[in-house]
């Protein structure tokens, strides 16, 4: 199948052929990170080669490291652009902006294409958050799709089988039925459909079935994970069949993968809506495969009722000030929108600005060591209320009842004031908002994610955080996807060592804390009122998600640098743990012998940080206002391209 659009871009029109769309692009590498798209005559003219294998990785990351693009040069679009994690999902949403789509409809195209293509990050078995710009309107909306947990789910699901038998589930956790939660990304699609789309909902899964029939290579970063899962995958008959040899080996890179399966169900979903997720057959499928105690595992207790009731729900986006910027993020029960408030308040009341990259190049060059200690002393500040305070508004309360005690700029003040700037704190604590009967709990791992970010002709744009938790999830497959394994995002624990409950404890119908944090940044007008839309950016990444976001913002507003280099440049950051990332898969890092021969590692080192220089695995997109149009940068660390009506 060959799909053709005439698409406009800068001062002349030039007619693009998007393709690829089944099999593949047929072009060869060119300059990385531009748009991949064929000439009239069919020669093809760009293209993005996929990242190395092999690499480690971080534990906190969400899937395996593999590898560095080095000299990705920016995309600059003219009307529209979008970045996703795969470069057939970023083309199937190029195709339905080019045609007139708007950001809402571009992210249903883009999500089931990326189901099917890096299944091992996002699908339809999980769950997203969403900030939807709505130009028109003029206003912000979140949209949360977060996975719940069953109704008879108690306390301690995660933490033994029954009050009467307290081993813990098995094979584990994770690969037990009791890690799924009820999937909730269809049902933000459909209300962000309803609310801002324009074309056919059903036309928008042609791409995705399409390709679901007729098949697509696996890519380097696919392949790379299937082999690190397959053990995990071998455990469930549906997954092994799917993604592994019948001699139990892991289908390599380049196999030619169709998933007939999940054309059925993409297409009952495109011709009933969501309902055919929900209800009926596709739901029973998913009772069955979360209750099966095959290989000896633990069954979950997902109910019919449970997914029949799943609603997304629209939240009040959380809006405040950095800077000459109004930044705008999701709220909770996702910790993203407000522990990265947080950290760029704290940060606000020191010149960042006077301390930019030293030997800035198209990588984003190399961070002076007094930046990544300010930054991740502020992220320790901000993870230590993160850690203790933030849950589903639903069930627990905030201090003060909304986010805004969190991010007062004179609280965030006194925060700033506990950073030396010559020695790292090492663990901080949360701060005092008087009695609060909540336990501190410890940070809980979050796992595999994916970003799409989106500007379209008519001004929206939106950024989308979507997840099945960790890699492939629970390694259940279902009638062709894989179901999230989301709800070990839940605290294990129901209470701390002195029986104080935590926040983000599990109960009945609960969505677990998240770290994801797509994000919008508009200039502040004189009167202090929101301006024009800047930036849109996200990232995957698991709980490291809120470093990825913020050095990406830094980068963007402090430092100038373009959209390419914000995301490419060196990861660091902390959470709140004495460990400070340096991310040693960066060009400009020498990771070798633990990064002792590195001058930004060993200057660190000396500062009282534990320096780990493991492989991070981000997974970045920035999209930026400029000269009337749009420039924009995919991660280096991933296989995504930004495409638009490029300039």
């Amino acid at each position: 199948m060959r799909r053709t659009r005439a698409i406009l871009g800068g001062a002349s029109a030039v007619l693009l052929l998007i393709t690829g769309l089944l099999t593949g692009c047929s072009s060869t590498t060119s300059e990385a990170g531009r748009s991949c798209v064929e000439g009239p005559d069919g020669t093809p003219i760009t293209a993005v080669a996929g990242p190395a294998a092999g690499a480690t990785n971080l534990a906190t990351n969400p899937e395996i490291a593999t590898g560095y693009r080095s000299g990705m040069t920016p995309v600059r679009t003219h009307t529209f652009a979008v970045s996703t994690a795969n470069p057939l999902a970023t083309r199937a949403a190029c195709e339905v902006l080019a045609e007139g789509g708007t950001a809402a409809d571009a992210l249903i195209a883009a999500q089931t294409v990326l189901g099917l293509v890096e299944p091992q990050a996002s699908g339809i078995g999980g769950g997203a958050f969403l900030l939807y710009y709505d130009a028109a309107a003029g206003s912000v909306d979140a949209y949360d799709g977060r996975e719940v947990a069953p109704a008879a789910a108690t306390e301690n699901y995660l933490r033994w089988i029954s009050d009467s038998d307290h081993s813990v589930p098995q094979p584990n956790t994770r690969a037990s039925g009791r890690s799924i939660g009820v999937p909730g990304v269809l049902r933000l699609l459909e209300a962000a459909h309803r609310d801002h789309g324009k074309q056919s909902w059903r036309d928008l899964f042609d791409p995705a079935i399409s390709l679901a029939d007729n098949g697509f290579d696996i890519s380097a970063r696919m392949a790379s994970q299937i082999a690190q899962s397959a053990p995990d995958l071998a455990r469930d008959a549906n997954a092994r069949q799917f993604f592994l040899q019948p001699d139990g080996s892991p289908k390599p890179r380049g196999f030619h993968l169709a998933n007939p399966a999940m054309a059925k169900t993409l297409s009952a979903i495109a011709s009933d809506g969501p309902d055919a997720f929900y209800t009926g057959a596709v739901a029973r499928d998913i009772v069955d495969a979360t209750a099966t105690t095959s290989g000896g595992r633990t069954p979950g207790q997902i109910s019919l009722d449970d997914l029949a009731r799943y609603q997304a729900k629209k939240r009040t986006a959380l809006c405040t000030d950095y800077r000459t910027h109004r930044i705008c993020g999701m709220p909770n029960p996702s910790s993203g929108g407000i522990t990265v408030a947080a950290a760029l308040g704290i940060l606000e009341n020191f010149d960042l600005a006077g301390l930019p990259p030293d030997r800035l190049d198209r990588n984003g060059g190399t961070p002076k060591a007094e930046a990544v200690h300010l930054i991740s002393e502020a992220e320790r500040l901000a993870y230590a209320d993160r850690d203790k305070y933030i849950a589903d508004p639903d069930f627990v309360p905030l201090p003060g009842g909304s986010p805004a005690a969190l991010v007062n700029k004179d609280y965030l003040k006194q925060r700033a004031a506990l950073i030396d700037p010559n020695h790292s704190m090492g663990t901080a604590k949360p701060g005092d908002f008087g009695p609060v009967p909540l336990g501190t709990g410890v940070q809980q791992p979050e796992h595999g994610t994916s970003h799409i970010s989106v500007v379209d002709r008519y001004g929206n744009a939106a950024a989308m955080t979507t997840t099945v938790e960790s890699a492939f999830g629970s390694f259940h497959l279902v009638d062709g996807f894989v179901l999230n394994n989301q709800l070990t995002d839940f605290s294990a624990e129901p209470a701390d060592a002195t029986g104080t409950p935590l926040a983000n404890r599990v109960q009945p119908g609960k969505r677990p804390r998240s770290s994801m944090s797509p994000t919008l940044v508009f200039d502040r007008a004189p009167d202090g009122s929101r301006g024009q839309l800047v930036d849109v950016t996200g990232s995957p990444g698991g709980s490291v998600i809120i470093q990825f976001v913020v050095k990406a913002l830094v980068g963007l507003l402090d430092w100038q640098l373009d959209p390419q280099q914000a995301v490419s440049q060196v990861a660091f950051g902390a959470a709140n743990t004495p460990v400070t990332g340096v991310g040693g898969e960066h060009p400009a890092i020498d990771a070798t012998d633990n990064g002792a021969h590195d001058p930004l590692v060993q200057k660190l080192r000396e500062m009282g940080h534990q320096v780990s220089v493991d492989p991070q695995s981000s997974g970045l997109s920035a999209l930026q206002r400029e000269n009337g149009g749009w420039i924009g940068g995919a991660d280096p660390r991933r296989e995504g391209i930004v495409l638009g009506d490029t300039r």
